[in-house]
């Protein structure tokens, strides 16, 4: 009996420990005692509501315009470990979700919103998790050389065809278009527009994921 309440005990002080991300940034934001009731027994782990999730992306940067919904895969930067250095999330796994006009006061921006996490091909999971939202804004005019911002990024079906109606098809005829829309049907409704803005989007400083519930990993 002794000896059962000391292993206990030990292992209530283990787990109070938290999880962290790669070697030594914080994972999770949660006293002892919450981690010790999130932790779970019989090798579940539980990664709480709260917890920031690194991501990068193929592409420096993504194009959309402030209406437009556009899906997303995204990867996570790097190993999500526990202190004892077991993974549990590694680095490379995706998650897929879209970027989602949302209103930030009066103005319009993007945000992603997180519903699956890959670990392999035989373990996912579902997930509800969000980033910050994104207003940063550029306008392209007609004439204005505007061109570069399209060049390595990967654009939204909207935000395509206005680049295209604006500086022409061939400055995007070899970049991205998120979920392998066509731009020629969209392009149409944009004719005669002189300007546009698109919201632009630094997906690892920008995309960084926060979990709105746990996550149970078994």
């Amino acid at each position: 009996m002794i000896t059962s309440q000391k292993w206990r005990s030990a292992t209530a002080a283990i787990l109070a420990l938290g999880i962290t991300v790669g070697t030594s940034a914080p994972l999770v934001v949660a006293t002892p005692a919450e981690a010790q009731q999130r932790i779970s027994q019989f090798d579940s782990i539980r990664i709480p509501s709260g917890s920031v999730i690194p991501v990068s992306y193929e592409k420096d940067k993504i194009v959309v315009t402030r209406e437009e919904t556009a899906p997303l895969t995204l990867t996570v930067a790097r190993d999500i470990r526990t202190p004892q250095g077991r993974v549990l999330i590694p680095g490379g796994s995706q998650i897929v979700g879209t970027l989602q006009p949302v209103r930030r006061g009066n103005q319009i921006g993007t945000q992603f919103v997180a519903r699956e996490l890959i670990i392999s091909r035989r373990q996912r999971y579902r997930i509800d998790g969000y980033s910050g939202i994104i207003t940063r804004s550029e306008r392209v005019q007609k004439g204005a050389g505007t061109g570069s911002l399209a060049q390595g990024a990967a654009l939204g079906a909207a935000a395509a065809a206005a680049l295209a109606g604006i500086i022409g098809d061939k400055a995007i005829a070899t970049e991205e278009v998120l979920g392998g829309a066509g731009i020629g049907a969209i392009a149409g409704v944009l004719l005669g527009r002189r300007s546009v803005d698109v919201l632009v989007i630094r997906p690892e400083q920008d995309l960084a994921v926060t979990l709105r519930s746990d996550i149970v990993l078994r």
